[in-house]
């Protein structure tokens, strides 16, 4: 591991990473030096921020490299890590259950497809790689994500894995809709030498410290298989915009303790008297000292230097830093069962912040869906050419499940008047959000929607002309 001092060496302000971009609407043989080159500067930057706000995450933090002038050997450098509190709740709290695929339209063919497509997902555990892509897009305002085709005798046709977004990029065009036209990922060799991996639509490029390709080959996926995962539009992480914040905390707190060991180690003041240094010693070890006027007639004292910091004040500052930091990161409040309020149900939920969770949850499932329609069409190519699954990105819905259980009897009742109102089984069942896999709910709940499940075939306008008891 390297050094906390080359770690932590002062950073100039972040505001997000910058896309990757160029003037180009293809990639090949003759232009991929010119566009590395060219998003290179842009990249090594993003690349820099990111191992800060990454070894940030971890606790290796400035406050870790403070020096005091007064008093250095009282020196206290306390790490209170919530930028490690907002990342683990964000990622848990969106990502804590399994994100699920379910049918969309009403072709109930689709639903066994989609079933097979979830399998698919949980051998290859999904959900773990889901949440290893939230903590690094929550640290660092990005994620990447790649696919590649397996053999055909596989389990799974195909196998997807989190990259490192220090090493990884999309290079995408500047032009409308910003269309990624070249994936990489690089690699230190051995020799010091820096290999990128890079993929077009069509082709793979191996590039050796941007000088030179080394090999190429096409492919026929058709599709970049690097996908790309931004947090929000500006690419920033979710305690990135409070890092003042997150010092000014770390500071309070070394400095709160700094100020209670200096107090226990108070200085001894000696008014009109003399004393030396193995009388001193002794006076510490028994715990008494008799000393005598050096002037005959004034006044002797001996005495502790003491200047005690304030602790309610200082607590006070801390917890404004705190209630900031949770306020501007979307993140509950934690002072809620402190409160001696008549709020219940939703009230409570709007005060302490769980409100702001979830919308900012909601934020983060629009930027992931976009991001996740990409895989979805890679995988997809992949394994309709290798095991004919026969599915279409445009036939499946993107899930997000939290909060299956909290009010429970209220999400019942609605499910039973979805079903009582006519609406389909299955777009009942998944707009509840009852459960974790509403494909695999809906196949195993059939035999006892019957009911619900029939079609009625008489109509009954108000003028009975449609009544096939009328004989018409």
């Amino acid at each position: 591991m390297a050094p906390i001092t080359a770690i932590l060496d002062p950073m100039v302000a972040m505001f997000g990473r910058t896309e990757l971009l160029t003037s180009e609407t293809e990639v090949n043989e003759g232009n991929i030096l010119k566009i590395l080159a060219r998003v290179n500067a842009d990249f090594t930057r993003n690349s820099a921020e990111i191992q800060y706000l990454y070894q940030y995450f971890r606790g290796y933090q400035p406050i870790l490299l403070r020096e005091k002038l007064i008093r250095p050997e009282i020196n206290n450098t306390i790490v209170e890590n919530h930028a490690y509190e907002v990342v683990t709740f964000k990622a848990g709290y969106e990502f804590g259950e399994p994100l699920q695929y379910v049918r969309r339209g009403n072709e109930n063919e689709s639903s066994d497809k989609i079933d097979k497509l979830n399998k698919y997902m949980i051998a290859m555990n999904k959900s773990k790689q889901d949440k290893d892509l939230a903590e690094w897009f929550h640290i660092c305002g990005v994620g990447y994500r790649m696919v590649l085709p397996t053999n055909s005798y596989a389990e799974v046709p195909f196998e997807f894995d989190t990259l490192d977004p220090r090493v990884t990029g999309v290079v995408r065009n500047n032009g409308f809709g910003k269309k990624p036209i070249l994936g990489f990922t690089k690699v230190l060799m051995d020799d010091n030498s820096v290999i990128y991996s890079c993929y077009t639509p069509t082709m793979f490029y191996k590039i050796k410290d941007l000088t030179e390709i080394v090999y190429s080959e096409p492919h026929v996926m058709g599709y970049i298989p690097i996908i790309e995962y931004p947090a929000n539009s500006s690419r920033l992480g979710s305690f990135e915009v409070v890092l003042g914040l997150l010092d000014a905390v770390n500071s309070t707190t070394s400095n709160r303790l700094d100020g209670i060991e200096q107090f226990i180690q108070a200085f001894v003041k000696f008014i009109n008297c003399d004393i030396d240094e193995e009388t001193f010693i002794a006076m510490k070890a028994m715990g008494a000292v008799k000393v005598k006027s050096t002037n005959p007639g004034e006044a002797v004292d001996v005495d502790i230097i003491s200047n005690e910091l304030d602790q309610g004040q200082a607590q006070i500052s801390k917890d404004d830093l705190y209630q900031m930091i949770l306020i501007i990161c979307g993140m509950p409040d934690r002072n809620g069962s402190n409160r001696t309020t008549g709020d219940t149900g939703a009230a409570v939920i709007l005060r302490d912040g769980w409100g702001a969770a979830e919308s900012r949850a909601r934020s983060t499932e629009l930027m992931f869906k976009a991001s996740e329609t990409e895989f979805l069409r890679v995988v997809l190519k992949i394994a309709n050419q290798l095991a004919g699954l026969g599915l279409e990105a445009s036939d499946i819905d993107i899930k997000f499940t939290r909060n299956k259980t909290d009010n429970l009897l209220t999400k019942t009742q609605g499910l039973q008047t979805l079903l009582e109102a006519g609406i389909d089984p299955h777009i009942a069942i998944a707009t509840t959000g009852l459960f974790s896999d509403p494909e695999l709910v809906y196949a195993q709940s059939k035999p006892y929607l019957k009911k619900w499940l029939q079609i009625e075939t008489t109509v009954t306008p108000a003028n009975n002309k449609a009544n096939p008891e009328n004989g018409e």
